[in-house]
């Protein structure tokens, strides 16, 4: 098995709803690492181009820069946790790449650094 990851930063803010008490909004600067994996190289000898999984990860997460996570439409209804952008980042890119992905090849992980020490990871 191989694994190719892409690792990029976005700064925005959420409040967070905790047994439903809204905390302060605050900002972070998210930083998101999306791993692919699959069995067999291509005949380049890659898993999958980088540029491809860059380009759907920048249109992914360029609207939520600067912004209110709680306003941006793919949290609607959803407390916009660590967790759940690592889930919506990864669903997004599944669908993003799966006209360029070589067989066998899927997004494998997300995980999603709000603060130093604390990630979320969704396993795809």
């Amino acid at each position: 098995m191989f694994t190719i990851s892409v690792t990029r930063e976005f700064c925005a803010a959420h409040a967070l709803l905790f047994r439903g008490v809204r905390e302060p909004m605050h900002g972070h600067n998210f930083r998101v690492t999306v791993t692919l994996s699959g069995p067999v190289l291509d005949g380049d000898g890659v898993l999958c181009d980088f540029h491809d999984v860059e380009t759907a990860l920048d249109g992914i997460i360029t609207p939520w820069q600067n912004a209110n996570l709680q306003e941006a439409k793919a949290f609607t209804g959803v407390n916009p946790s660590a967790e759940v952008i690592a889930r919506t980042i990864g669903v997004a890119m599944g669908d993003a790449l799966k006209k360029t992905l070589p067989d066998g090849v899927r997004v494998s992980s997300v995980s999603v650094t709000e603060a130093a020490g604390c990630v979320a990871t969704w396993v795809g």
